[in-house]
């Protein structure tokens, strides 16, 4: 039986996709050194007013917002060792400081 060079190229094509799956699923977590941070600039931190010092969060846009609120104790937060920084829930792939604040904030319980 002979295959077709379409055939073989389909086979390799299949092979290498998954071999970047597994290789993406056994990957360790990245270092929040690694992630980019969140800008304030970011259009879905813009929406959730994200800011990366709590105390300038615009209470008035966001009357929910409490000064003892912060990312560090948010439950979307994961703290790094060692890092001021850390992923957060709400920005996949990215990190908060831990000093910041946005309004999807949850305390932690």
């Amino acid at each position: 039986m002979r295959f077709r060079q379409d055939d073989v190229d389909r086979r390799r094509f299949l092979t290498l996709c998954v071999t970047a799956v597994a290789a993406t699923l056994t990957a360790p977590e990245s270092d929040a050194a690694e992630l980019p941070h969140v800008a304030p600039t970011d259009p879905a931190a813009r929406a959730l007013g994200y800011v990366e010092d709590t105390r300038m969060a615009d209470a008035k846009k966001f009357p929910q917002y409490q000064p003892t609120q912060a990312c560090g104790n948010c439950r979307q937060f994961t703290k790094q060792e060692g890092s001021e920084y850390g992923p957060c829930l709400i920005f996949p792939g990215k990190v908060v400081h831990e000093t910041g604040w946005c309004g999807a904030y949850q305390a932690k319980t």
